[in-house]
């Protein structure tokens, strides 16, 4: 299994109405410091990807797909703070797989 589908296998099990962080996903797939090739493999995924589910450690959103992924977000119930950041306080996927 390549880094690419070992990321997207990870981002497959974020729950309905939660995230994760770039970071979280890396760490789980084996490297800390690969947090940017998280946002790459999101940027490039295929269609059962929930790519939506995935933040930046502060809960903002993907630069150019805010408004697509806060309406899938808030599809699934995820709210957000006044920064427009998502809520990572009440939203953020704590399970490990």
């Amino acid at each position: 299994m390549n880094t690419f589908d070992h990321i997207y296998a990870l981002a497959r099990q974020i729950p309905y109405g939660t995230v994760a962080t770039y970071g979280q996903l890396a760490r789980l797939a084996g490297n800390p410091r690969m947090s940017r090739v998280v946002g790459y493999a999101m940027h490039v995924c295929p269609g059962d990807v929930p790519w939506h589910r995935v933040v930046d450690r502060t809960g903002r959103l993907c630069p150019g797909g805010e408004t697509e992924q806060r309406a899938l977000l808030e599809a699934e119930g995820v709210t957000f703070t006044p920064e427009g950041k998502a809520d990572l306080a009440r939203h953020a996927w704590l399970g490990n797989p």
